[in-house]
């Protein structure tokens, strides 16, 4: 019987005219809306890639003085710390200068900063101050509030905010003008060390800073994290799952709110239980409304919100019998101010008399003007458009107990790992495995190919089927923005190999014409990561990372988790 080749079932969407195609892709639109659109200028679209996106448009100059990106530094922090006390100086970060070009990337800035040392601003300060919590963040002048969403979520995990935050540092003891931070940079944890020297203007912190004057864990975190990228402008605009993974090192996953899975509630109060990250946007239907304009109802367009509560109250009558319970979602807005819901549930609304003192105590129930709210989970789904779920993979507790500079490895296994992580470095290379999306069928075959063996986790189930996340990123794209470089669209295809090919064995052209992929991404976005859940029987799977277009270049980072053996 002879081959038929597999004209893929073609998308509603066509990308191009000419031919019924396999990939969909949504592209940011070049200049300063930021906004993002169907690459086949489709006007109906429902699911636009600006969620979370504060962005605020730069003039970029091809006088680059700095470069972007982070020298990992060949000394410690306790190495540099030490030399400075001994030397008894305070010490000056040679790779973060505090100078207008690790502000701007052309070294233009809107005003006339002064750098100053906490000390120099306020007298007694401290790093922290009665710990770390979600109501110490205050946004500056910086579009990241998907990075102080993320942080206010941190703050909810005290084990985990001090993997980021280390405790060994501060303005007592051993204060020699140094801190440090780790963040999860692209497979390993990072340690960043900076001077505590801080943007000024008439003598107040002009970014993320604490609501406390003399706290400064906020504000310097903030800077280690913008030497991590080049610069303070490199974190104007960007994405809640970007800075949740930075943070965590585990994996995001999108609901689209407006097309729910079943049981959200549910999926949403188990992700809160076991710890993850959950952060929240309101895409607008019209391209055009403008970014973070407020709405009547209280709720901010296009701005990262952190959800910090999920649960259930029992609601009563009058009389003390129990009429029913409500499912409640706990929001905070990283402005930290009086912008907050104004319908039910919100500060003061009638809805609280319904449920008893024991109740609100529970709940630790304020009505202050700090950002915090509560909404109904029905007004929740009805109101916002997208949430991302970030669940926290368990090797970031064993590191807490890991000592970098004096490998001292002492690891505990507090979590149970329910998942087995793969992880593969590549990259695209131009006319040598950029071969784009499946679309693009006589250069596909070039893009890079891995395999991944599936078996059924739980043989004694009825299910036989085995769940599988593969996560996507790009490599090294923020790091470059103050040269213009942006995300390109970026996805992967799955197939299931048969039984007669070795795992090992690259699939050719002739292979992708004549048999039909099992899964793929939704799109082909522009963003740093795109992940995906699915659930296939046992077998072999093929999944190959892709760019949307052929001789789109760039580096990536592949995360494949698997379901453990179950014991």
């Amino acid at each position: 019987m002879p081959l038929t080749e597999v004209v893929e079932e073609p998308s509603v969407f066509k990308p191009q005219d000419d031919a019924e195609k396999h990939c969909r892709c949504y592209k940011g639109a070049a200049g300063a809306d930021g906004h993002t659109h169907l690459v086949d200028d489709i006007e109906s679209v429902s699911l636009q890639k600006s969620t979370y996106y504060s962005r605020v448009s730069s003039e970029y100059t091809q006088n680059r003085i700095v470069k972007g990106g982070l020298k990992i530094p060949k000394k410690g922090f306790r190495t540099l710390r030490d030399e400075c006390l001994k030397a008894k100086k305070l010490y000056e970060d040679p790779e973060f200068p505090p100078n207008d070009y690790s502000i701007a990337f052309n070294g233009v800035t809107r005003r006339s900063y002064v750098w100053k040392r906490p000390h120099e601003v306020i007298e007694n300060p401290r790093f922290f101050i009665d710990g770390a919590t979600r109501f110490d963040i205050q946004q500056g002048e910086l579009g990241d509030c998907w990075l102080l969403a993320a942080v206010s979520n941190l703050t909810l995990n005290p084990q985990l905010f001090h993997v980021v935050v280390p405790r060994d540092q501060g303005f007592v003891e051993f204060y020699a003008g140094i801190f440090h931070f780790k963040f999860w940079q692209y497979g390993k944890w990072q340690e960043v060390v900076v001077d505590d020297m801080l943007p000024t203007y008439n003598n107040q912190l002009v970014f993320m800073h604490s609501k406390t004057k003399n706290e400064f864990w906020c504000a310097l975190l903030e800077k280690a994290y913008a030497k991590v990228y080049g610069g303070y402008e490199a974190l104007r605009g960007g994405n809640i799952n970007e800075s949740m993974v930075d943070l965590t090192g585990g994996v995001v996953e999108m609901i689209d709110l407006r097309n729910p899975p079943p049981r959200l509630f549910s999926l949403l109060w188990k992700a809160y239980r076991r710890g993850a990250l959950i952060g929240c946007a309101i895409e607008p239907d019209r391209p055009e409304v403008q970014t973070e304009s407020i709405l009547p109802n209280g709720l901010i367009m296009r701005h990262a919100y952190s959800i910090t509560r999920v649960t259930m109250v029992d609601i009563q009558s009058l009389g003390p019998k129990v009429q029913g319970k409500a499912e409640l979602i706990r929001l905070h807005n990283p402005w930290g101010n009086e912008t907050e819901w104004k319908g039910s549930w919100s500060d003061k609304s009638p809805e609280w008399a319904t449920i008893t003192e024991e109740e609100k105590k529970r709940l630790g129930l304020t009505f202050d003007d700090d950002g915090e709210f509560w909404m109904s989970f029905q007004d929740f789904v009805k109101n916002f458009t997208t949430v991302e779920v970030c669940d926290v993979t368990p090797e970031v507790f064993d590191h807490n107990s890991f000592d970098e500079e004096n490998g001292n490895e002492n690891q505990v296994d507090q979590v149970q790992k329910r998942w087995q992580m793969m992880i593969y470095e590549g990259a695209w290379a131009s006319h040598h495995s950029a071969g784009g999306c499946r679309n693009f069928i006589n250069t596909f075959a070039s893009n890079p190919q891995y395999s991944v063996q599936l078996e059924d986790p739980d043989v004694d189930d009825d299910d036989d089927l085995c769940t599988i996340v593969v996560s996507l990123m790009q490599k090294n794209v923020r790091q470059l923005k103050r040269y213009g470089v942006d995300y390109v669209p970026i996805g992967f295809t799955i197939y299931k190999l048969p039984p007669d090919m070795q795992p090992e064995q690259k699939l050719d052209t002739e292979f992708f014409k004549y048999n039909p992929s099992i899964a793929k991404v939704p799109f082909f976005l522009n963003s740093r990561e795109v992940t995906t859940r699915f659930r296939f029987p046992p077998g072999t799977y093929v999944i190959i990372p892709s760019t949307f277009e052929p001789e789109m270049t760039g580096e990536f980072l592949l995360r494949i988790f698997t379901e453990a053996k179950r014991k």
